[in-house]
Formats: structure tokens, C-alpha cells, sequence
């Protein structure tokens, strides 16, 4: 393949260039000169197919959320049961957690991406309209287990998946930083989990 290939083809081998350097080497890496020596194109290439720097690494994102929403359960024939499946709410909602955790963890560095909006600002690339199908499916899941949620009386469901989310991103990243075992004596997620699913939900089965 050559820098004259149809466009649509460099494009994507850019992206996956960059997708490999994240799990190389991480986001620092993400330089335009970098993406374009790992797809074995000239430094200049992505200019012509990526308007600015900040759309390349959207793009890059984009393809995160994808593969977070396929570790989730959330695209394709699974969606419905991951979402609406047979098992109680709460179970399924601690299989996302779990998944989401996971994901984290296996994908540290295109978990950093995904969430830098101070980088990635201003891309143009419908990130949102990427990112939020996966955040309305976790409101979806906190409004069945907590049924109060949306009532007259009950907390917003939306307010109340964002401080969840909020939580699990927090711990995810406090993991990757080595300071949960520190505050916790221990590297096991699952009582901080069973915690903060509490904490949002109310108490589980136990």
C-alpha cells in the first residue's frame, strides 16, 4: 500500500497505526510524525486525510469507544441482552461495571484517549454521538435497579448514572496508578465494586 492508495484505505491505516502505538507506548506517542512513521507513510500524509492533529486522535477515540462498546456487550446482536437480558438488572449492571473495569485495565492507553475532551476538543469527529449510546445504556440499567430514579420523589437517573460512571472511571484510574492497592492493602476490585454499586444503588443481594 502506498501514500497514493484510495483515501479511505490511509485514513484507516492511520488510525490503526495510532491504535498500536497506544498500546505500545501510549499517548505521549501520539505525535503526527509518529502515527505516520508507524503506518509507514511521509510525515506529511496525515495532513492531507486529517484536518489537525486533535481529528487524527478523535478518529483514534472513535475506534476506542467501538471496541469499549463491543467489551461492554454494547454493539450488535449482544446489545439487547446486555441492556435487556434475561438476568436480573443489578447483575447485569455489575457485569458492565466488571467489563468496564476490565477494559481499563487491558486498554490503558486508549482508555486515557478516550476520555482526554482537553485534547481532543474541537475534533469535529462526533465523538459524542460515539460516546453517549454507551453512557444512556448505563442510565438505562441504574433507572431498573433503582426504580425510585426519575419518580417525583427519586434522584435523576441521568445524575445518578454520571456519579457511578464517575466512580468506576475514578477507580479504574486509581488502579492504573498503583494507588488503590496503596489506600486498600489490596489490588482485589471486587468489595470497592460491591461498595460503590451500594453507595449508587442502595444495597445489593449479599
Amino acid at each position: 500500500m502506498t501514500e497514493q492508495d484510495h483515501p479511505t484505505g490511509l485514513r484507516d491505516r492511520l488510525v490503526a497505526a495510532g491504535v498500536e502505538l497506544l498500546a505500545l507506548e501510549g499517548v505521549h506517542a501520539l505525535t503526527l510524525r509518529e502515527i505516520a512513521r508507524q503506518a509507514g507513510v511521509s510525515h506529511g500524509a496525515p495532513r492531507r486525510y486529517f484536518a489537525t492533529h486533535a481529528e487524527l486522535l478523535a478518529a483514534i477515540a472513535r475506534h476506542g469507544f467501538g471496541e469499549l462498546a463491543d467489551a461492554l456487550g454494547l454493539r450488535g446482536s449482544d446489545a439487547a441482552t446486555a441492556v435487556h437480558g434475561p438476568a436480573e438488572a443489578r447483575t447485569r449492571l455489575e457485569r458492565l461495571a466488571r467489563d468496564y473495569l476490565a477494559f481499563a485495565a487491558d486498554r490503558a492507553g486508549m482508555f486515557e484517549l478516550m476520555f482526554r475532551h482537553d485534547v481532543l476538543e474541537g475534533s469535529g469527529t462526533g465523538l459524542r454521538a460515539t460516546s453517549l449510546p454507551l453512557f444512556d445504556a448505563l442510565t438505562r440499567l441504574v433507572a431498573e435497579v433503582h426504580p425510585a430514579t426519575g419518580t417525583a420523589d427519586g434522584p435523576d437517573p441521568t445524575a445518578v448514572a454520571a456519579a457511578l460512571w464517575a466512580n468506576l472511571h475514578g477507580l479504574a484510574q486509581l488502579r492504573a496508578w498503583g494507588s488503590l492497592g496503596l489506600a486498600t492493602g489490596t489490588d482485589a476490585l471486587g468489595p470497592v465494586l460491591r461498595a460503590t454499586l451500594d453507595a449508587h444503588l442502595g444495597p445489593g443481594p449479599r
